[in-house]
């Protein structure tokens, strides 16, 4: 099949004087501009503004202090317990959502009735916002009339004051909205496993536990492996949650950098978190992309 190189003299826009460069340069600088506008100077400025002293707050010009707030806040205890309480949100989070998504795929990686209806209902959470979600859920676990202590018979338990209670009931939220994500990839892999391969191992009288560790699971590592680095990367910065069902319970480094940014007004200390938050992530993520390159070479 013939790849059009180059435009038809015919077209609306050959008689118009356009060459293909004309019109590829057409769709590339504005989104260069809207990149450098909205994203790199953004990112640039905010650096800069992490090695002074500055509050967005007073009319003062940043003051450059050098490393001294990353010092401050690498030695902060308070710091580092945000970053425990973000660690410990993450793995219950995105441990769930692996576990849970990659389970109801499986259950939806064969003949059923009504497999799309299920699957779009399923799909739902993930298309909600996370602050109505979050609301939601929050009244579910209300002491006084919310359903999930009248089911479980448990009175008026207060799940979203305590800070351990509270990082499960809003880690559950979590997994609730943003399983589906790892569903869809792992159908999407499941669905692109080789039928023969499971021909064959039936004809040798394979088990089943040795076609799903021999089979499903390795051919579906790739996708899985790309689930989990998104959802580490979303649950690791998570805010809505956390802020909407319970503020003061669960202390995600987030919700301590919204804190010192937006009601501290402590602008060059607040950039310096916001960059080694980054710095966490880009680390977290190339050790997941080494174990998917891994995952892809087998």
């Amino acid at each position: 099949m013939a790849v059009i190189a180059t435009l038809d003299s015919r077209s609306r826009a050959a008689t118009r004087g356009w060459t293909d460069l004309t019109i590829r340069n057409a769709f590339i600088f504005p989104t260069i501009i809207f990149l450098i506008v909205f994203n790199i100077f953004p990112l640039l400025y905010s650096l800069g503004l992490s090695f002074t002293e500055f509050r967005a707050s007073l009319n003062q010009p940043p003051e450059f202090v050098g490393l001294r707030n990353y010092r401050e806040l690498l030695s902060d205890p308070g710091i580092w317990d945000n970053f425990v309480i973000t660690a410990q949100y993450v793995i219950v989070s995105v441990g769930g959502q692996m576990i849970v998504g990659f389970g109801l795929a499986l259950l939806l990686n064969r003949k059923m009735p009504f497999k799309g209806l299920v699957t779009t209902l399923l799909l739902l959470p993930m298309m909600l916002s996370p602050a109505v979600v979050g609301l939601f859920w929050k009244l579910l676990y209300d002491p006084s009339w919310g359903p999930i202590n009248y089911a479980l018979g448990l009175g008026k338990f207060e799940w979203l004051s305590h800070p351990t209670t509270a990082l499960f009931a809003t880690a559950l939220t979590d997994i609730w909205m943003w399983a589906p994500f790892v569903m869809l990839l792992s159908l999407a892999g499941l669905s692109a496993v080789p039928q023969h391969l499971y021909e064959a191992a039936e004809i040798d009288r394979a088990s089943s536990w040795y076609k799903f560790t021999r089979i499903t699971l390795p051919l579906v590592a790739p996708l899985l492996m790309i689930a989990l680095i998104f959802r580490t990367m979303e649950a690791f910065k998570t805010f809505d949650l956390p802020f909407v069902m319970s503020t003061a319970s669960v202390e995600t480094v987030a919700i301590r950098l919204y804190q010192m940014a937006f009601q501290g007004w402590d602008t060059g200390r607040s950039s310096a978190l916001a960059y080694i938050v980054l710095i966490v992530v880009l680390a977290i993520t190339n050790i997941y992309v080494k174990y998917l390159n891994k995952a892809r070479e087998r």
